[in-house]
């Protein structure tokens, strides 16, 4: 049975294509969204250039027919922008405040459904507003085609369980083929544990059809070594020059965001491999946000960089740095690295549009990207370069994005295939105990 989906403003704002999302069903626009594009369109970031991308398709389908009266989509289907925001059928409420926005898209599948259209649900990324379509009786739900099972995503490695003789083979060897039919993934680490001898087991990565030992096992990067198998994990995934797309996601104080730095600061100052370490941040903010911040794009760039500064100066810790221009202070890691074109700080504002060859690129916390905006910022990768994600998906600020549908989840999930990506996800805090405690308990 044909169904009728009465799109929120959000759903458009966050991915465009949801227009064409909803098969052999009718998508029904209230007027109240395109007057609210209309506000957002002038906007110079994701949200103005998605709220110009609506309405070019709108005006392609415009070719077609009135939509008003509805025209067909293009992979099955009708659109229809709905004019009906006064009139509402007996019994929608009058506590209701109708100069709001949603109130009057709520308003609007309250209509159709007292008109009998059939099996009417609300589509929004607004959880408040799908809260009250459900007090009113409407079917609400949030987009869903975007969205992976987060309960199951891909961790980056697992347990097996082989017998003595296969893991003395691994460590001769070098290399086990596995004898068993396991679903792997390229780049899967791999916990070998003895079912008879729990002491005799092995770390490995799946690579090749073959389980081989870990390249880096005792990595050292600037003065940092793993202190568990999932940081060494990480480490040979970030100092492995095939694998161009690397995730770690994990929980604060897991070392993410450090383990990251350290080793693109040693392929780009010791071994050379990469002209430049590139480190980009979404300007997502938590509580309130500052506002407008005075002087160059550095200086307003910096309050949303701290955390990467305060890492930069526990791996500099140890090392000593010449003084500032005419005897002045000694200059900061940051400071030091940016004054010889070794380290570009960069907001994903002005990457657009960017080929970036011969850099390691560094996004933290990924979490509050949307999946459009990773994609930007991969096919912005050059010749010669690799790109990191680091985030907690448990841990985001951007209003529409939850653990299921924000852009590092969906990288992970959708990557997990590709020979030229690798993820991991970490687990033990090793920031300290009292960080360790507050993300257990809080």
């Amino acid at each position: 049975m044909m169904k009728t989906y009465v799109l929120d403003t959000n759903v458009l704002l966050h991915n465009p294509q949801a227009l064409f999302a909803f098969q052999e069903n009718q998508v029904v626009l209230p007027l109240a969204v395109i007057e609210e594009m209309d506000d957002q369109k002038r906007r110079q970031d994701e949200i103005g250039r998605n709220a110009r991308m609506v309405a070019r398709h709108l005006d392609e389908l415009r070719q077609k027919g009135r939509l008003s009266e509805g025209v067909d989509l293009p992979h099955g289907g009708s659109l229809r922008i709905e004019l009906n925001h006064s009139d509402f059928a007996e019994g929608f409420p009058d506590i209701l405040d109708l100069s709001k926005p949603d109130n009057r898209i709520l308003g609007v599948a309250w209509n159709l459904k007292q008109d009998g259209a059939g099996t009417v649900a609300l589509v929004s990324k607004d959880l408040n507003l799908r809260l009250k379509a459900d007090v009113l009786g409407i079917p609400a739900e949030d987009l869903l085609n975007d969205k992976v099972d987060f309960e199951s995503l891909y961790k980056g490695a697992r347990e097996i369980i082989l017998e003595p003789e296969d893991i003395e083979s691994f460590y001769q060897n070098g290399a086990l083929r596995l004898s068993k039919r396991r679903r792997t993934y390229p780049h899967q680490f791999m916990v070998a544990k003895c079912r008879d001898n729990p002491s005799l087991s092995a770390l490995g990565r799946w690579s090749g059809g073959l389980l081989r030992p870990l390249v880096h096992v005792e990595g050292e990067c600037m003065g940092i070594k793993p202190r568990n198998k999932e940081q060494r994990f990480a480490l040979d995934l970030l100092l492995d020059d095939s694998v161009k797309i690397v995730t770690l996601a994990g929980a604060a104080g897991t070392g993410k965001t450090l383990l990251a730095l350290a080793a693109g600061l040693e392929r780009v100052l010791e071994d050379k491999t990469f002209d430049r370490l590139l480190v980009t941040r979404p300007v997502v903010p938590m509580g309130n946000d500052l506002g407008y911040l005075p002087g160059e794009k550095e200086e307003k760039l910096r309050p949303w960089m701290q955390p990467i500064y305060d890492n930069l100066a526990y791996l500099f810790r140890g090392y000593p740095l010449p003084g500032g221009a005419r005897g002045g202070k000694a200059f900061g890691p940051e400071e030091y690295l940016l004054s010889q074109g070794l380290l570009e700080m960069e907001a994903l504002t002005y990457l657009r549009g960017r080929s970036i060859p011969r850099q390691f690129i560094i996004c933290d916390e990924g979490q509050n990207l949307s999946p459009h905006m990773v994609k930007t910022l991969v096919t912005r990768v050059g010749e010669g370069s690799k790109i990191v994600f680091t985030g907690d998906p448990e841990q985001i600020d951007h209003p529409y994005l939850d653990a299921a549908s924000n852009g590092l989840t969906v990288l992970v999930e959708r990557m997990k295939g590709e020979e030229l990506a690798g993820h991991i996800t970490l687990i033990k805090g090793e920031r300290s105990a009292v960080a360790e405690l507050g993300s257990r308990v809080l």
